[in-house]
């Protein structure tokens, strides 16, 4: 097969090394991950999906789906990159409590049109992720603690089989499948679009409030005694800051499913703080869900680890918030349990989660010289923490360097390699962490 094979296999845009836009079009959205892919491919719909999984089982070749380019690995040699972004539609069923979303969609999409009838989905912090990768990883949501895994809320994938087949998947038509789908990752048929179930969110509170660095400690111990009792709705999340040529800050992040009142009740412990740089507690929009941790919504060079963490004593309370962060931008930690912990009949490979908390650290990385000190930082936080750290991972925070294995038992990943090689044997469909390394 030839270049000029897959152009006319195709109505959408491929571009080819050397091409004019090709090197932009084939980025991450991490910048610091390189992606030497063989082509890109910008669909114009379904049919240009299943188009390029025939060519690329013809050719030899691996086909990656990228929607965004988040959780991208860099593990794309000999693939052609699957760029989904045209495929966005979303529709709301407000009477079921569904959403039907295409691979392209973004959270901040989804989050508007089910705020318009007192609904919400299970996002994450930041509203420009992908609602198909971001699922199809377990997803971790504010709503978690209520409600599980975003994964767990699907009712049915559209996909394209490795063979180049449409079909649609549910826990009727094919359990095997489905349950793979739901957070273990792309590595099994590329998802064309998702249904999922949405619940009620007539009001929310939340916010970020921000103190200065030497509030650190207080702060952390106000985490503690709000997230000891913390109703399932809650949300609460722990931020060390160290921004460039900025004093240290230190942030909780908060969200909760339910009325100003209640809220402002359950966080009054923050109120006896002193020093506040910033309170932006308050009613929130579903639409604005984003607002809350104000990440960044163009793509940067940096470097992340997570871990999931198995409690809090002293030693580790030290290492966390005792010490220094830098060369780190960011350290945060974010109270699992509630949901996230119970055994759900008919979940995804994610499980449960026993952890209560999970870690994740973020630096720059604009140079390999930061980028080295960025990861030995990290690495030595990781070291420290020793037993504290369960050396499991959520799929969806995996980085680059680790393995899909990283995040689940033996059981569930002996599993997934099984469905994997049943439903592509040839390897034609690669996700950003196979599960078959």
């Amino acid at each position: 097969m030839t270049n000029t094979d897959l152009r006319s296999a195709v109505d959408g845009r491929v571009l080819l090394p050397g091409d004019d836009g090709f090197e932009q079009a084939s980025k991450a959205w991490n910048l610091s991950v390189e992606q030497p892919v063989a082509a890109v491919v910008e669909v114009a719909g379904v049919d240009d999906v299943a188009a390029v999984a025939r060519y690329a089982r013809r050719s030899g070749l691996a086909v990656s789906a990228q929607p965004s380019g988040h959780g991208a690995s860099g593990d794309t040699d000999g693939v052609i990159l699957l760029r989904t972004g045209r495929l966005d539609g979303v529709e709301v069923n407000p009477e079921e409590r569904t959403a039907r979303v295409g691979a392209g969609a973004k959270w901040g999409q989804v989050l508007a049109a089910a705020g318009s009838h007192g609904l919400t989905g299970l996002a994450g912090s930041s509203p420009v992720v992908s609602v198909t990768g971001y699922t199809l990883g377990g997803g971790v949501s504010w709503f978690s603690r209520k409600h599980g895994f975003a994964a767990d809320s699907v009712r049915a994938f559209d996909v394209v089989t490795a063979g180049g087949e449409h079909a649609k998947i549910t826990a009727d038509s094919d359990p095997d499948l489905f349950w793979a789908l739901r957070g273990g990752g792309g590595d099994f048929a590329l998802v064309t679009a998702v249904e999922f179930g949405l619940y009620p969110a007539p009001s929310l509170y939340g916010g970020r409030v921000m103190w200065p660095g030497h509030r650190t400690r207080e702060v952390f111990d106000a985490f503690l005694e709000i997230t000891d009792e913390a109703p399932d709705e809650l949300a609460v999340w722990f931020n060390r800051l160290q921004f460039p040529q900025a004093p240290p800050m230190v942030a909780l992040d908060v969200a909760f499913l339910g009325d100003e009142a209640e809220g402002r009740t359950l966080l009054a412990r923050l109120d006896k703080i002193d020093d506040v740089i910033a309170d932006k507690r308050g009613p929130v929009a579903v639409a604005n869900l984003g607002d809350i941790t104000a990440e960044p919504t163009d793509p940067a060079p940096g470097r992340s680890r997570a871990e999931l963490l198995t409690g809090l004593d002293d030693a580790a309370i030290e290492i966390l918030v005792g010490q220094p962060i830098e060369p780190l931008i960011g350290l945060q930690i974010r109270h699992l349990g509630g949901a996230l912990a119970a055994s759900r009949p008919g979940a995804g490979p994610s499980g449960p989660v026993a952890e209560p908390y999970l870690l994740y650290m973020l630096g720059l990385a604009l140079n390999p010289e930061l980028s080295a000190a960025v990861g030995a930082k990290q690495a030595g936080v990781a070291e420290g923490l020793g037993a504290s750290v369960s050396g499991r991972k959520p799929y969806t925070m995996l980085t680059r360097g680790e393995r899909a294995a990283a995040a689940f038992s033996e059981e569930t990943i002996a599993r997934l390699r099984e469905i994997k090689r049943a439903r592509d044997p040839h390897n034609v469909l690669r996700a950003n962490f196979p599960v078959v390394a």
